[in-house]
């Protein structure tokens, strides 16, 4: 059973940056996964933001979101990343990693398996 682990979040000033990681606990090799970023606000429903595929393939899916967060993959760490630049208030909200094992991403959260615990990121003054 894959167990992912993610950082944690933080309080950051808009305009600011926060990278989020997302590990596999154990031996679990996380290059056999697409790994997706959601987001869920309060009152909100869960949204795909960004994803990266088995082959590296990176999408956002989000207008909001632009070119302004990057996911990656560090393989000798066994762990992605999600950098967030330029953070907006509406950002502000909790961000999961999930692992699919399918080749490509996808925003649809019924398509994941393994989901981390969240991590919450608020962007304030």
């Amino acid at each position: 059973q894959l167990q992912l682990v993610e950082s944690a979040g933080g309080l950051v000033q808009p305009g600011g940056s926060l990278r989020l990681a997302c590990a596999a606990s154990g031996f679990t090799s996380l290059e056999d996964y697409t790994i997706g970023w959601f987001r869920q606000a309060p009152g909100k429903e869960r949204e795909g933001a960004s994803c990266i595929s088995r082959s590296n393939a990176t999408v956002n899916y989000l207008d909001s979101i632009g070119g302004r967060f990057t996911v990656s993959r560090d393989t000798a760490k066994n762990t992605v990343y999600l950098q967030m630049n330029r953070l907006k208030p509406e950002d502000t909200a909790a961000y999961y990693c999930a692992a699919r094992r399918g080749a490509a991403c996808s925003g649809l959260a019924s398509r994941y398996d393994y989901w981390g615990q969240g991590t919450q990121v608020t962007v304030a003054s």
